[in-house]
């Protein structure tokens, strides 16, 4: 929502929200655009009587503030209704989609438009650091959308995409999600396979090519040119990397025609979401070789492995990785880069998934390529949640205490660790606390 209120900026409307809770970089990024934002949910933030007021999907029925829209008769629309109305229309939409990567793939392919010269427009759950900022209203017809299958509002209970009506789909993988509002696997198919019956016969959807439920939503209907991409042969759209430390791509495109650079980025998932980007910026007429070289100057997404701090040889990264498969890939992709150093990780299950204990099956085999394990236990987890760590025995170490992890933390890591927060919360500002702790007893 933060990004909808900032494109709503751009076009001229005065703006202001509330919410419970506003973290870093989005607080910080409002704030810039002069958008004030009240803490709570109370009936006061519609004294001024908006013209409009746009509610998120984190707002629900008993809520002050949306018991008072109703009982007041003020005009409302969702966040994906007001994009596409007042953003979308007559633009070609080019929607990031999937259960992972869909924030870093949407940067790549707007900083694979915009060095092309395209200055398109974006909405993205993230801050890309090429651009400082998660919306823009852009100049061209060109405007990226992170598309994602969460429900739209309260009184409209589709997945948000179904609103965007995209002409280019990226479909970067699909897994269970989201079991606060979808039964089962099943149902986000069934949502996704909404989504693309609104992409128009002569647009084109780019696919994963080895997910097996991506596979499945196609032969429920398809009706849109699909091409697919893969890290391995047999796919349309091919990468891999040039060595073992991941800094050197190569991708190839249908014609066979290949191109490489270097970048900063590394991860086989992280390779995977550019060569989506690189395929979809196709259908704007961006050549291989140019979008391959755009990625040599992508420089990542505001909490997305993003290295915060590097303290006595220690670095110190902020990830929004929550989700089993999510995590363990990047733990991977570090030890990889990183031979002979620690990995070392703190987590903190957010999801409405991980606590209803959706994932207590993957969450050990996830954290077992990291070296040491810290989680954060919120009092809502699933009671059997510990026993699910289990398996990681003498390495992992639970807290209630943002507090203590941090001491805890601060006693434990080495000189070269590679020390990871995850989290898609603000995590008690235990990585802020552990770097300024490290900054007094290790730096001198």
């Amino acid at each position: 929502m933060g990004g909808v209120a900032a494109l709503a900026r751009a076009a001229g409307h005065q703006v202001s929200g509330c919410d419970n809770n506003v973290y870093p970089p989005m607080s910080t990024q409002l704030k810039s655009l002069g958008i004030a934002i009240h803490e709570g949910v109370d009936a006061a933030q519609l004294d001024s009587q908006p013209d409009c007021v746009v509610v998120g999907n984190v707002m629900s029925r008993g809520v002050e503030v949306v018991e008072a829209m109703l009982d007041r008769g003020l005009p409302y629309k969702s966040g994906p209704q007001w994009l596409a109305e007042n953003v979308l229309n007559d633009r070609h939409v080019f929607a990031v989609a999937g259960t992972h990567g869909k924030t870093t793939t949407a940067s790549m392919l707007a900083w694979i438009l915009e060095d092309a010269g395209h200055a398109p427009g974006f909405l993205i759950g993230g801050i890309p650091a090429n651009f400082g900022e998660s919306a823009r209203f852009g100049k061209s017809s060109f405007f990226v959308v992170e598309a994602d299958e969460y429900d739209t509002a309260f009184f409209d209970k589709r997945a948000k995409f179904v609103h965007y009506r995209p002409r280019t789909v990226i479909l970067n993988n699909l897994e269970y999600d989201h079991a606060d509002i979808y039964a089962d696997i099943d149902a986000i198919l069934w949502q996704f396979h909404q989504l693309l019956r609104t992409v128009p016969g002569g647009g084109r959807i780019i696919r994963n090519g080895v997910d097996d439920n991506l596979r499945r939503l196609i032969e429920m209907g398809c009706w849109t040119p699909v091409e697919t991409f893969a890290l391995q042969e047999g796919a349309d759209w091919t990468a891999g990397f040039g060595d073992k430390v991941e800094r050197r791509i190569r991708m190839q495109n249908p014609d066979g025609a290949a191109a490489e650079t270097r970048w900063q980025i590394g991860g086989g998932y992280n390779l995977e979401n550019a060569l989506a980007a690189v395929a979809a910026a196709a259908s704007a007429g961006v050549s291989l070789a140019q979008a391959v070289d755009a990625m040599s100057r992508f420089e990542g997404v505001k909490r997305r492995m993003e290295r915060t701090a590097t303290v006595a040889d220690i670095a110190i990264y902020d990830d929004f990785a929550h989700h089993p498969t999510a995590i363990k890939k990047t733990i991977a992709s570090v030890r990889r880069r990183y031979p002979g150093h620690r990995v070392v990780v703190a987590i903190e299950p957010r999801s409405n998934t991980m606590k209803l204990g959706v994932h207590n099956d993957t969450i050990a085999d996830s954290l077992q390529g990291a070296d040491l394990v810290w989680v954060y236990r919120p009092r809502a987890m699933a009671s059997d949640f510990e026993a699910a760590l289990s398996a990681l025995g003498s390495k992992v170490r639970l807290f209630s205490d943002y507090d203590q992890l941090v001491a805890d933390m601060s006693t434990r890591v080495l000189s070269g660790d590679q020390v990871i927060f995850m989290s898609n919360g603000g995590f008690g500002s235990a990585r802020q606390t552990l770097t300024a702790m490290l900054q007094r007893t290790r730096s001198a």
